[in-house]
């Protein structure tokens, strides 16, 4: 009754809302620690009769300075599991063969002076699962990049690593001063071969030096189709990739006509993936783009010259993840997609090159990550990150949304014992009318007659992403914030994805305006609901999130901290040092000489001069995505000209996000307590 309490007041406070119940014995205060004792589940793989399944489980390795992926075994019916490999390396790509004997995955061993596939490089590895020994069954000097199983399990495809060059008038002088780094020239190219698992003979089925991001093989072995480009840079990925098949008895290879995903799109920018085959001529794959929706498509590959059947999306529907399938023994493709903080499982109806009805595989509340269908389509077992767990894998009925899923896992048991956060989801009218919705995290014993809370906005990344409504414990924000006492909001702002196509692309040519507005439109919501103190705020993101932290102390100074973290301060530096450029012309809607004003308006350093939070900067020292002239830039602007308290935290060889136990470590605490002293004025310790 008293816990019941607890809720209604909350849920008459916030309109729209629903929290997670709090189990009566839950003693634990999550702390910064806790964080690198969760398990995290990935790649769920269901056996073909569906009596077993495979899942890559991710732990931090305080020793080892890192994260790593082990391979884990499941009996679906008993729910026994155990753990497969054991190297310090982390396995990846599990594929059944269809027997159900073995497990193949991408792993590396490294063995002082030991040549290929012991010399560190990622070879194919078979594993048993009858008694758990694992053998490699590729021994490539450069390694492997990717594989598949031939759909009878007899042969083994993959892609392999060799230097290409260019061959042109200055290919010599390259050549003649190799010293220097050239900004091109030089290329890893991917040849295709083929190994028969019977006799382990190997030949080459194609090199025709191209770079090779993703390839299936059809049914009938008769065609493989591959997502290639000529060069390994990323940005010829987003922009200047190609989808071919190749007919391996003809020996012909064609491309598929692009006009719908470029010169039709409404950007040229985008990213082809996720290749899936059903009956060996209807090639399903998606495309992405950053500030728009991504878009679904089935070709037929016995004519690549024709347009190809684009499907359109159930609802406020985006498109989410790479992992297309078609669901066995039926007509159905299936995709996952986000939907209003969920993302969710999908199957159309394809009959006759037509689509036919989309349905939602499991209903409710899901926020679902892999899936897998059994050999019949009968089974899916997927992994689902709920409201008092983080990812476990469960298995439903493929066939049936009113069969309750089955949970299968607890690969975090201590999580029974915390109190968790209360999650809701908040919604609140910006200000041209728009509803914008927000996941809102309270603490677990917090009741509105306790009084306003201090507030943290935590703004996810992307921005063509979304917080989802699920339990997260991240080092960039939630969980450990509620546990001391603050609210935390994370809003999914214009742009976000799952909340239909206009919401998604009403942030293109508005950056640093109509999401800086949505954000302070849900923040003066909860003060006026007596959430929040208005007085006591900060504000923190990564990425996409950085940025924004930076529009929002260039905008306003209600801010009393922010934690910045890989955040874009000039969108000019951004277009000439990141790695997808295409991503800042969308939404700048030009190239900088052709909308010179729009990247002077998106650039928080045009109003850096407006900032006076204490403002803490986290950035890899490798980062490509966001490089760190960003954070140098913005720091010396606060630490050099404007006298802002300023810390610049440059971890060095980390890239875009940050890999090493002890960064994560000193980035969490360091929020804390940057935000403890500037917010909640505690002593720095």
């Amino acid at each position: 009754m008293k816990q019941a309490h607890k809720l209604s007041l909350l849920a008459a406070a916030l309109i729209g809302s629903s929290f997670s119940a709090i189990a009566a014995d839950r003693t634990h205060d999550i702390t910064i620690d806790d964080f690198f004792d969760i398990g995290n589940m990935g790649s769920v793989t269901l056996s073909p009769n569906g009596k077993k399944a495979v899942w890559l489980e991710s732990r931090w390795d305080k020793e080892l300075d890192k994260s790593q992926r082990d391979l884990w075994l499941l009996d679906t019916k008993t729910r026994q599991s155990k753990r497969m490999t054991f190297t310090n390396e982390s396995e990846s790509s599990p594929q059944w063969s269809p027997d159900g004997e073995y497990v193949y995955y991408l792993g590396k061993v490294a063995q002082e002076g030991a040549k290929a596939p012991y010399n560190g490089k990622t070879q194919v590895f078979r594993l048993s699962v009858n008694n758990g020994n694992s053998q490699p069954m590729t021994k490539e000097a450069e390694g492997v990049t990717g594989f598949e199983l031939s759909h009878d399990g007899k042969s083994l495809y993959f892609l392999a690593t060799k230097i290409t060059t260019d061959d042109d008038q200055w290919a010599a002088m390259r050549t003649s001063h190799s010293a220097p780094k050239y900004g091109h020239g030089e290329q890893t190219t991917n040849p295709l071969y083929q190994l028969d698992l019977e006799h382990f003979k190997q030949k080459l089925v194609l090199d025709d030096d191209k770079v090779v991001w993703e390839f299936k093989v059809s049914q009938d072995d008769s065609k493989i189709a591959r997502i290639t480009t000529t060069d390994n840079e990323l940005v010829f990925l987003e922009g200047w990739s190609d989808i071919e098949v190749y007919d391996t008895q003809t020996m012909q290879n064609n491309v598929i006509v692009d006009t719908q995903w470029r010169d039709n799109a409404p950007s040229p920018y985008g990213w082809l993936l996720g290749l899936a085959w059903q009956d060996n001529t209807e090639l399903a794959f998606r495309v992405d783009f950053d500030g728009h929706p991504g878009k679904l498509f089935i070709a037929d590959a016995n004519a690549t010259n024709k347009p190809s059947l684009e499907i359109s999306r159930p609802g406020d529907v985006t498109l989410t993840a790479s992992d297309l399938t078609w669901r066995p023994n039926s007509d159905e493709l299936c995709y996952r997609g986000a939907d209003h903080g969920r993302v969710k499982l999908f199957c159309t109806k394809i009959d006759d090159g037509e689509q036919g009805d989309t349905r939602t595989v499991i209903p409710g509340d899901m926020v679902i990550g892999s899936y897998s269908f059994s050999q019949n389509g009968k089974s899916v077992a997927f992994s689902h990150n709920g409201l008092d767990h983080f990812s476990d894998m469960f298995i439903a009925d493929a066939n049936s949304s009113r069969a309750k899923p089955k949970r299968l896992t607890n690969i975090n048991p201590q999580v029974d014992s915390w109190k968790l956060p209360q999650v809701s989801i908040v919604k609140w009218t910006a200000p041209d009318g728009a509803i914008v919705e927000g996941i809102l995290d309270l603490p677990a014993d917090y009741k509105k007659e306790d009084g306003p809370l201090p507030l943290i906005v935590q703004i996810h990344g992307g921005p063509t992403a979304a917080t989802p409504y699920a339990l997260q414990h991240r080092s960039y924000g939630r969980s450990t914030f509620t546990a001391n006492g603050w609210a935390l909001l994370s809003p999914n702002y214009r742009g976000s994805t799952g909340y239909g196509d206009k919401f998604l692309t009403d942030l293109v040519g508005r950056e640093h305006d109509i999401e800086v507005k949505d954000i302070m439109a849900g923040v003066d919501k909860l003060i006026a609901n007596g959430i929040v103190d208005g007085d006591k705020m900060a504000v923190m993101g990564w990425s996409n999130g950085g940025y924004l932290t930076n529009a929002l102390i260039s905008t306003n100074n209600r801010f009393k901290a922010a934690s910045s973290g890989a955040g874009v301060f000039d969108q000019r530096l951004q277009w000439i040092l990141e790695d997808t450029p295409g991503h800042v012309v969308n939404f700048m809607e030009g190239l900088p000489w052709e909308k010179p004003e729009a990247y002077n308006h998106g650039s928080s350093l045009t109003y850096a001069d407006k900032i006076k939070t204490p403002t803490l900067i986290h950035i890899g020292e490798g980062d490509q995505r966001v490089p760190l002239g960003h954070a140098q830039g913005l720091y010396r602007a606060l630490h050099h000209y404007l006298n802002v308290p300023v810390e610049l935290v440059v971890y060095p060889g980390e890239g875009h996000g940050l890999s090493k136990y002890q960064h994560r470590k000193a980035k969490m605490e360091c929020d804390q307590k940057w935000f403890n002293h500037y917010v909640l004025g505690k002593p720095v310790e």
